[in-house]
């Protein structure tokens, strides 16, 4: 069956996320003449508010969401029974539109563990460098000051983080630091860091930097609501791809197929879960996997959508009452401001007692206000003392030997906190809290040892649909630093001045009669209270919580993985894809390993590399 030809590229990228906007954004740049076409499932993003405003990136997780796919895991015993839920990005800038906008980097010893000849963490460096102008503090070694994406500490400075430091640096006996995204410092408190322009006060993504600032280009197209089915091939050289309007995007749209060629290259950036079934599709992956599917296999690559990595970072949000005077976003996120009028946030600042809150016309004029807030502006990337290890179960002491005890600057977990409640993706405590002010504790491990899986498959109607094993808790390691985490975040929360209690819907169900009972409070405890006195009934409580409730961190990798083809790779050093030619994979689901960073970082990174390795490819000066 034959489909219309629309039109010719010298390069096709298939997926319009994060990496594939910094690669064809710094392409065009390089070389103007360049024919780029980006193909997206989902919707532009050019000065959405739901994008641009920072405060509002909880909307793209609510359940009607079309700016994210929601994947749907197989149910795993070790959730007990529970089917996960992943989101992805699905507009152009893919996750950089819809993510917490968190500033974090991985230890420069992630890349180097990768063992890829040309990642290693002196060659990525200068890349850090060239994507970020650092707002926050100026001659950094590690940092840059004239990059695209911008980092800042947001439009408005909220008290909960300063109490959560101060606990921190006192009842946890931590030190502070001002930077611990210097590619190696970890174990200390300091404030978070975030993705916004101080300036503007709007989010700082890839699509609006890189792609959507280059409109005078005639010769970068961008077409959103296509879906890429597969890529095509003559004699297994990438010719082209075919897609059809998406059903989300373009729900009345004529589903039949066309095809766009590519001269030069074809581009794969679905993610890591949208690559994999890219390649599928295509007739490259395991026999078994096409065979299911009918798809005549064209290259016999078992790794594809084998090494989800980590099985992501393992993040749990627990809630807890906030004071009456506590700066919070919740206002905000119940929609009491519906942001219609210019005077409405002012008249919120007056009903919450919300200090020097400007207008939605203030954070127009002035790129200030919680509207240029995400609610998360202090952490810890921790790592467990003696004390700390020997209070674990020793179901984690093997993998603290192997793995961190003499890495000290691999992080077990990242402790955070919220000023406001986030509704979590799995079992939500409750959608009818009542209308005040929260704060959550947010805790989520970085180098979880389980591995899951993403495949195509088809249901009895012949429909396709996502296999996908998430491995969430499989290794028995993984539950032991959250258990932990649980229980040290909620000692620092009881000692915040805002603390006032915990909301007992979203924290495990202890016994009757329980020490650990949550409840309502009048304030906090003394600095010098004992801690809780957790029985065996409760670490029980706590472990179901964890399977029940644990969810994703939005940082999905691995299923292409640059590795060699012996070891269940994909891609190599160069991101081509094995077995064929013009072919190339870009996004976070080359990752080998996992990395200790929200993973927008790496995003950014994987997709200036790709962009230098591309460029060379084509004898583009990349300078």
């Amino acid at each position: 069956m034959s489909h219309p030809i629309l039109s010719e590229f010298d390069i096709v990228f298939a997926g319009g996320g994060t990496a594939a906007c910094v690669v064809a954004g710094r392409l065009a740049a390089y070389d103007p003449s360049l024919k780029i076409l980006i193909l997206e499932a989902g919707q532009h993003s050019l000065n959405k508010p739901i994008h641009v405003q920072p405060y509002q990136y909880p909307f793209n997780q609510a359940p009607t969401s079309t700016t994210v796919t929601f994947n749907i895991g197989n149910p795993s015993p070790s959730l007990n029974g529970r089917a996960p839920i992943v989101p992805c990005g699905r507009c152009v800038g893919g996750g950089s539109c819809v993510n917490f906008m968190v500033y974090t980097r991985a230890p420069a010893s992630d890349y180097d563990d990768w063992g890829v000849t040309g990642w290693e963490s002196k060659n990525l460096i200068p890349l850090m460098k060239k994507l970020e102008t650092y707002e926050v503090q100026p001659g950094l070694p590690t940092h840059g000051y004239d990059g695209p994406i911008k980092v800042s500490s947001g439009g408005y400075k909220l008290g909960i983080s300063d109490e959560f430091i101060q606990v921190g640096t006192t009842y946890h006996k931590r030190q502070y630091a001002d930077d611990t995204n210097d590619l190696e410092t970890c174990n200390t408190y300091s404030v978070r860091l975030m993705y916004i322009d101080g300036t503007t006060g709007k989010r700082s993504d890839a699509a609006h930097h890189y792609i959507y600032n280059q409109a005078h280009n005639p010769n970068l197209q961008v077409w959103d609501g296509k879906r890429v089915k597969r890529v095509i091939f003559e004699d297994k050289r990438a010719v082209g791809v075919e897609f059809t309007n998406d059903p989300v995007s373009c729900p009345d749209a004529d589903q039949s197929s066309s095809i766009v060629r590519a001269s030069k290259l074809v581009v794969v950036s679905g993610g890591a879960f949208g690559s994999p079934a890219i390649l599928e599709r295509s007739g490259i992956g395991a026999e078994e996997v096409l065979k299911r599917c009918g798809i005549e296999q064209l290259v016999n690559l078992p790794g594809v959508g084998e090494n989800y990595r980590g099985s992501d970072h393992n993040l749990v949000l627990a809630p807890y009452f906030a004071a009456n005077d506590a700066v919070t976003m919740d206002a905000l996120w119940r929609g009491e401001s519906i942001l219609q009028g210019k005077h409405i946030l002012a008249m919120i600042a007056v009903l919450y007692n919300y200090p020097n809150v400007e207008s939605l016309t203030e954070w127009n004029s002035s790129g200030k206000s919680l509207i240029a807030q995400n609610g998360l502006d202090s952490k810890i990337k921790w790592r467990p003392d003696d004390e700390e290890l020997r209070a674990m179960d020793p179901a984690f002491q093997s993998r603290w030997e192997e793995f961190f005890q003499d890495r000290p600057d691999k992080v077990v977990a990242i402790f955070t906190a919220f000023a406001g409640y986030v509704q979590p993706l799995s079992k939500p405590p409750s959608s009818n809290l009542p209308p005040r002010d929260y704060i959550s504790a947010g805790y989520y491990t970085l180098y979880p040892a389980s591995v899951g899986s993403v495949h195509i498959n088809v249901t009895e109607n012949g429909k396709e649909r996502i296999d996908f094993t998430s491995g969430f808790l499989d290794d028995p390691s993984d539950i032991v630093p959250l258990d932990f985490g649980y229980k040290k975040t909620r000692e620092i929360f009881r000692r915040m001045a805002s603390y006032r209690g915990e909301v007992a819907a979203g924290h495990p169900d202890f016994p009757e009669g329980s020490a650990a009972a949550c409840r309502e409070a009048s304030g906090p405890v003394d600095l010098n209270a004992p801690d809780i006195v957790y029985t065996a009934e409760d670490d029980e409580a706590i472990d179901r919580f964890h399977r029940e409730l644990l969810q994703t961190a939005w940082h999905s990798l691995g299923t292409c993985a640059m590795k060699s083809e012996a070891d269940q790779g994909v891609v190599d050093a160069r991101l081509n894809v094995y077995g064929v030619s013009n072919l190339k994979v870009a996004d976070m689901s080359i990752s080998p390993l996992n990395v200790g960073t929200n993973t927008y970082s790496t995003a950014l990174l994987i997709g200036e590399r790709a962009a230098m390795i591309i460029a060379e490819d084509l004898g583009i000066n990349c300078i």
